[in-house]
């Protein structure tokens, strides 16, 4: 996984599969990041990712209750159908924008 900082924005570049094998170290990267760099806003980029379990929503749920107590923000970029439908259906899509390619 890849993460860039800039300013108050976190961006996780995720993997192909975000599943149990890596959520714990997105989890503890993340959450590192967002406290030492007082972040608000997280970006989720879906570009790499085919597949995603419950874990990959915990991440997601996780990373916005802590920028939600900052007044901050999360969103999803570059998710395709797949990864749509599985925002949709988790409910993630109350809690998270979802640009299209032509917004970002």
């Amino acid at each position: 996984m890849k993460y860039q900082v800039q300013e108050n924005c976190l961006t996780i570049y995720l993997p192909r599969e975000v599943d149990h094998h890596n959520a714990e170290d997105m989890r503890k990267n993340a959450d590192t990041l967002i406290e030492r760099n007082h972040i608000k806003f997280v970006i989720f980029d879906f570009e790499m990712t085919d597949f995603m379990d419950s874990s990959g929503i915990g991440v997601i749920m996780g990373r916005y209750r802590i920028v939600r107590l900052l007044g901050g923000e999360i969103w999803a970029v570059h998710a395709n159908a797949r990864i749509k439908k599985i925002l949709t259906m988790s409910g993630m899509t109350k809690i998270m924008q979802i640009y299209e390619e032509d917004e970002v």
